[in-house]
């Protein structure tokens, strides 16, 4: 595998964190030593006084790994911007730090996956956004789409902006697909392959059950899929 794969959506909520983990499971059930992050996460629970990534949290338990300080450095209160959420805490998001949570985190896994927040236009700290971030640890894309209207506009804009700061776009995933598409959502995937410039690495259903569960499910479709390894070599390598 390629040294690592930053995953971004075209907004919040269009499921980066059940990709991000049902990709790290199917790679974890092959074997792979899968290292994850969540550099930045907005609205944290709190427990014992401690805030915690429960995006984070359910990324470690896909991988097989534990969560700890590396893999989740910012943890911040509110569900908002990561720009407002630092300031309301009083924290300073440091590249820096990121960075070196990272390579720790790279120099004891195969292949590293990490998960942005929201899309890459997101702030972070004094104008840099999430797409400074992928750039800052010298990262290809992974693109996180929803199915519905107005999607081909969100995912074009990704993936042009991404070019535009000369980010790689490895591919987009379709996620929450429904079992009873409308006209919209059937044709949404071919008009976004034939758009963004990057190709369609999946089109994900739309599960019910806990978020374990419809990661476990995703990850066994994912390896059951006689195309994984082709997808696997496309976003930059293979588990041969």
């Amino acid at each position: 595998m390629s040294l690592g794969l930053f995953v971004t959506g075209t907004d919040t909520g269009v499921g980066k964190t059940i990709v991000t983990a049902a990709l790290a499971r199917a790679l974890r059930l092959r074997g792979v030593r899968v290292g994850v992050m969540k550099p930045v996460t907005s609205g944290c629970s709190e427990r014992n006084g401690e805030l915690i990534s429960d995006d984070a949290e359910l990324l470690a338990w896909a991988a097989g790994v534990e969560y700890d300080d590396d893999l989740a450095p910012y943890c911040l209160r509110e569900p908002i911007a990561p720009v407002e959420a630092a300031e309301r805490d009083g924290v300073r998001i440091d590249f820096e730090r990121i960075a070196s949570c990272y390579h720790r985190l790279a120099a004891k896994s195969d292949v590293m996956l990490v998960e942005g927040a929201g899309g890459l236009m997101v702030p972070l700290h004094g104008g840099l956004l999430i797409a400074d971030l992928v750039r800052k640890l010298e990262l290809p894309l992974l693109v996180v789409a929803r199915p519905h209207l107005g999607t081909i506009n969100h995912s074009v804009l990704t993936c042009f902006a991404a070019g535009q700061m000369e980010i790689e776009v490895k591919g987009v995933i379709v996620n929450r697909f429904p079992a009873k598409p409308g006209l919209a959502e059937k044709g949404a995937p071919h008009q976004i392959g034939s758009l963004c410039g990057a190709p369609i690495l999946g089109i994900w259903d739309d599960l019910p059950g806990s978020a374990e569960e419809v990661v476990e499910r995703l990850a066994a479709q994912f390896n059951a899929d006689p195309k994984s390894d082709i997808i696997l070599r496309v976003l930059g390598g293979t588990t041969d």
